[in-house]
Formats: C-alpha cells, structure tokens, sequence
C-alpha cells in the first residue's frame, strides 16, 4: 500500500442522505424526437436563460440501464454518463449526463458558455435514479466543463469535475475536457495471444514504474517525459532488460504528486500530466507491439476530499458514508466508498472495465485491499462500526471485490487482477464460486518482510534466522502469490534496496545479487520497483529522475546486467515459473543447513520434464566440495551463477556444470559436489 499524502481544500460540509431528492421531473419525450427544455427550478437564486440550450436525446439513457444500475449490474457507466458526443437531428454537440440525487439543479458550465450557470442546466430523468442529462449543440472535442450542482439541502452549491470524465485538464487545473478517441490500434497479435502472456503458468517478471519520476527530459529543465515519449524510451529499455510486464503505478487522474497518484479524483481518465487520452493508447500500444504486458494500479479503496472530486458531490455524502466510522480514512485522510449503495459498485467496476476496453490494460493491480476488506483497519474501538453479524468484516466490500473479479474474467478472461492484501484473509486467489475474492495474484507481502528482515542481518547472525526464509514455503502455495519488492520499501527512511544490504561495497553488491537471485528462484511470479536494476544508493525521490548516471560505474553497470541476465535465464526455464502455484512444482532439497546458511531447492515444470536445482549461500564463506542430493544421474549444467565477473563478483563456480554420482545424499541415490561461491545463488539444470 503506498503511503498517501493529505489533500487539501476538502469540504467540511455535512448533510443527511436520507431525504430523497425533489428535483423538478422532466416530461416525457415522445420516442425519436428531442425537445428543448425550459431549464426552470424552482427555489434557486440561479436566473436561467428564457432561450433554451439544452435539449433532451431519448434513448441514450434506456429503461435497461436504469434496471442495471438499481441492480447494481451495470459495468458500462462510462457509455452512458460523462460527455460522448453525438450527432441529435443532424446536429452535432455533446450529451451529458451526471447523478446527482439529492440536487435540485445541475447545469453544464464550461469555456463554450462563459461559465455561465444559468445557461445550459440539464434535466433530472422522470425515473428516479437520480441522473440528470442534456445534450448541447455545438460543443465539441476540448471543451473544457464542469458541472454546477445546486443541492436540495440549504441551497449547497459547488461546481465538480465530471467524475466519469475520459479527460480532465492539467492539474493544477481541475475542469473535465470533452473528448472523442481516434486512435487506432495495431496490438491486434498481442490482444490475441496474450492469454499465453498473462497466464498463471506464464512467466511473469514485472518492472514497476512511476512515471513521472522514471526518466527526466534533459533538454526542457528536467520535466516528465510524455506519453509518447515514454512510448519510445521505456518500451526500448524494457524489451531490452527482458521483463515480460509493466506495472505503472496509478495513472488515473491525481490532484496532487506528492500521493504517487493514489489520491484518485478521475476513475475514467488517465492523468494529463503527460498528454492525451489517445497518447496514452499509443503507450500502451506500442508496449503490447513489443510483447510486453501493461498493468495498472487501481484505487478503488478511497477517494481525496478535494473540493472538485467526488466527495460531498450533490451536497450530500453520496459516493462516501456519512458516518466517518466507515467513511473516513484516518491513515490518508481520505474518504471510503459506500460499498453498499448499488450505483457505488456500478461507478467503480464500471471504472475497471473502461480501462480494460478502451486502454486494452492487461492487469488491475487492486490498491489496500486490506483496508477495504476490514471495518476496523487502523480504528480503535470505538471508532469502527461492527457489520450486521457483529464480525469486522466489511460484507459490502467483499461483495464489491468478488462482483468485481467475476465480472472482470466474464468479460476479459486473459487478464489478471492483483491483490495488494497484506493480511492472512483466506481465499483471495480462489473463485468467487468456493467461497474465495476471486483475484488471480495476490502480492505476498509476508515473503517480502521476512525476506528482507534476514537479508538485513550480518551474515554472521544468519544462522539464527534461518526459518525466516524457509517460512514462506509453508503457505506459498495457499494463494497464487506475487513476489513484490514494491516502491513502498525504498522510501520515509526505509532506505533504499542496496543500502539495506550490510557489510562493505562489495558485500552491499553480492547480498542484492543473492536476494534477487532467491526471488526468482523461489515459487511465485517477480515484481521490483524501478531503480533497484540500478542498485540504486538513495531512496526513490517521486520529483526527480531514477540515477541514471549509476550506470557509469563498474559495480552499478555489472548489477545492471545481472538483471538482464537473471531476467532472460528466468524465462528460458518454465521449470522456474509454469508451476508456481503447486507443491508439485518445489522440492526442498535442504532445508536445515542453518549453521552453514544454505539453502537448497529444485523447481520442476508442470510434465516434471525439467528441472532446475536452486542453491544459496548467504554468507561470504566460499563452500567447497558442497554435496547435494539430485533426482537423476545426469550432467547438471550451470545456468546461472551470481558471483560470475560480469556481474561483479569473484568469478568463482563450477566451470560449467557437474556430473552426478552414485553418492546417496539428501534422501537421493545420487549426488553431485559443488563450490557454492561467496553471497551466491548458483542454478543447475540436468541434462
């Protein structure tokens, strides 16, 4: 969970939502024609225009919709409400449609009309669900609007952006922008074939990005690079390292930097920081023309309190709980979802299914789902309110997640969705049909704290924490896990990854080479933040660039092409990755060597056709003539060793491979005998 900073301008404003809203109804439209409407209300000091602006479109918003959406089933809210524009009796403009409940007027203001809010109001549909529309002639693709509302309670008023907006202004600007998409895709192989990409028996090592800060422009005073930019550099370097995904952090439209985009004011629109909605398709594009996957973080656990965002939107608390027991975050000073109200569920796996649709994504990675899973996560009591049952389970939210993964994988079954859980909550990767959440990964966030908890020990004192990196393997296949060594770890003096490693320079190098190693020899599919490839010194920085510079050093440039390496030895061997999620696919080879600090496992594929013989030694102790037990009496050719020169370290292994013998060891009736070099994984294959 990345560490959210406050927002500022929230509303302070509080009103009961109990009321149901007494908008003036629309007539009936005759089926086929659109008529003007006078745009009066009543009660409101708002004088409107006697020449009508805005018209009625019958149809756009059908009776079916609205079913769905009282059902709690419409996952396509993004072709209904916002701005589409469209052609009405020959005539071209924009319909606009917003709910709003409990507002008593709604008009459209924006750059066409002078902000005028008397201008152009739109009309409250005559069935109750609370959504208001109009179409306006004559605005088109980049104009810039919000919509006033005024609300049924104390004459509240406040202008929002739209909150299903497919494009919003640069913030520090706020105002949603009218838009039309022309980009024309060319990742018609990729879309086909990505099941094969995105399976659980696929590899899958992932670069986790942030992209305002990966790489700087050096010619325009250090900005973030666009879209289109990012579309060239980030594509070339990623194919070139070898990952097989993306993972960018959020990049749904944020007020503020400083929260790393996790503070969300646009669910529908990628942020304009770097360019347009179509750019951002060319990203994405020219990633899966190269073979390589795109995952998005997605927040649907809070929303920011920013005057223009969702909270208190009709002057009511309508997308949030009313009750800051449930409806306030403490930890981020944010507001949650009522994830009880049917039109809450519809917005956000309507949200889901948007980027999937029109942005091809290929993964949701799911932000806190721990914070939404538990009524009293970071409360004391008497600051929570138990669930109907008297548990502390948040039913509503659970419900939320399981129709979000079923309708996900109904709808785009090569996709995966991730879990950020960093609880013990069961079945968060089984189907929703047995009783489990229905997400296909879930981060594994207890391997990362053991993991770097021991690596952070001096090797002298190892020994006495051996069990925590033999843990992990009594749960690991409890859950369809992702190892993440994420962002959150190398930032507020945590330090950065290499400068958690102790001992001197070279031992700093050697324990990171070990770590990742052990990663990607340990069940599970891969993510690490960017920079760790470059053995970064200093803790990620979001307003600047990744030290790109580290690159000119001997040490930085050999860790790099560890990584490379490490990356391209991973996916030549499904032994390493096709069976992640079974106990069929490990076998501790040694377990218990705590004194020497020795780990030993073989990784088998799914036919047991291949295997991959894993050992790691967490000391700078050289191990000769090390004897370990093998299943087959065969040459075990080294395919990977991390003290190799080219990566910096001593150069010391096993000139090539070993031969087996009829030595009984570890339970088997062969062995072979090894030099484990110092703070070394070294990888055998047999042949």
């Amino acid at each position: 969970m990345a560490e959210k900073s406050k927002t500022t301008d929230k509303n302070k404003k509080t009103a009961s939502t109990s009321r149901k809203t007494t908008a003036k109804k629309k007539a009936a439209t005759p089926k086929g024609k659109a008529t003007k409407t006078t745009g009066k209300t009543s009660n409101t000091p708002v004088s409107v225009q006697d020449k009508p602006a805005v018209w009625e479109v019958p149809e756009f918003i059908t009776d079916f919709d609205i079913y769905l959406l009282r059902e709690g089933k419409h996952f396509s809210l993004h072709k209904k409400l916002g701005a589409h524009i469209i052609e009405q009796n020959s005539v071209e403009g924009t319909f606009f449609a917003v709910w709003a409940p409990n507002a008593k007027l709604v008009s459209v203001i924006g750059d066409f009309n002078g902000w005028d809010r008397a201008s152009h109001p739109l009309s409250a549909r005559n069935d109750d669900s609370g959504i208001w529309e109009g179409f306006i002639p004559g605005v088109s693709k980049g104009a810039v609007y919000k919509y006033f509302i005024l609300s049924i309670f104390n004459n509240y008023s406040v202008e929002k952006a739209d909150p299903v907006s497919t494009y919003n202004e640069h913030p520090p600007r706020t105002a949603s922008v009218v838009w039309d998409y022309t980009h024309q895709w060319k990742d018609h192989q990729w879309m086909k074939k990505r099941k094969d990409f995105n399976g659980l028996d696929a590899p899958m090592s992932v670069y986790e990005v942030h992209l305002e800060s990966w790489r700087r422009s050096l010619e325009e005073e250090l900005r973030p690079l666009t879209y289109l930019e990012l579309a060239d550099q980030l594509t070339k370097y990623i194919k070139e390292m070898g990952y097989t995904h993306v993972e960018f952090m959020p990049v749904t439209e944020y007020p503020f930097s400083g929260s790393w985009g996790y503070q969300v004011t646009g669910f529908f629109a990628p942020t304009s920081r770097f360019g347009t909605p179509d750019e951002f398709m060319q990203l994405v594009d020219t990633l899966h023309q190269n073979d390589i996957g795109v995952i998005m973080d997605w927040v649907p656990s809070h929303f920011p309190g920013d005057q223009h965002g969702l909270h208190f939107f009709d002057g009511t608390y309508l997308y949030e709980h009313e009750d800051p027991r449930q409806g306030y975050h403490p930890d981020w000073s944010s507001y949650i979802f009522n994830y009880g109200r049917n039109e809450i569920r519809n917005f956000l796996i309507s949200s889901a299914h948007s980027w999937m649709e029109r942005y091809h994504i290929d993964g949701l990675r799911v932000d806190a789902v721990a914070s939404m899973l538990y009524l009293d996560y970071s409360r004391n009591d008497g600051e929570w309110i138990p669930n109907e049952h008297g548990g502390r389970e948040n039913l509503h939210a659970i419900k939320f997640l399981r129709d979000f993964n079923e309708s996900l994988y109904a709808s785009f079954p090569d996709i995966q969705t991730i879990a950020e859980e960093s609880t013990a909550w069961p079945m968060v990767t089984k189907p929703v049909y047995t009783g489990g959440l229905g997400f296909g990964l879930k981060w594994n966030m207890g391997w990362m704290n053991d993991t770097l908890g021991y690596m952070a020990h001096d090797p002298v004192y190892r020994s006495y924490h051996h069990n925590q990196m033999t843990f992990s393997i009594m749960y690991a296949f409890n859950e369809n896990f992702m190892l993440a060594l994420s962002h959150d770890e190398v930032v507020h003096g945590k330090k950065s990854l290499i400068n958690k490693m102790p001992g001197d320079d070279w031992q700093k190098f050697a324990n990171l080479r070990v770590l990742f190693s052990y990663m990607y020899g340990h069940p599970g599919k891969k993510l690490h933040f960017m920079g760790m490839e470059l053995a970064q010194w200093g803790e990620w920085n979001y307003e600047s660039s990744l030290d790109w510079h580290l690159l000119d050093s001997d040490n930085h440039r050999g860790f790099h092409l560890f990584m490379k390496e490490l990356n391209s030895i991973y996916r030549r061997y499904p032994a390493l990755y096709e069976n992640d999620f079974s106990v069929e696919g490990f076998e501790w080879v040694d377990a218990n060597d705590s004194q020497n600090s020795i780990l030993g496992f073989i990784r088998y594929d799914k036919e047991r056709k291949q295997e991959v013989l894993v050992m790691a030694n967490f000391t700078p102790e050289p191990r000769y003539n090390y004897r370990v037990g093998v299943p087959h009496d065969v040459h075990w050719k080294e395919i990977f060793n991390s003290d190799a020169q080219q990566y910096g370290g001593s150069g010391m292994g096993n000139f090539g491979g070993v031969d087996a013998h009829p030595v009984p060891y570890h339970e088997k009736d062969q062995s072979i005998n090894i030099l484990l070099p110092p703070l070394a994984v070294v990888m055998f294959a047999a042949e």
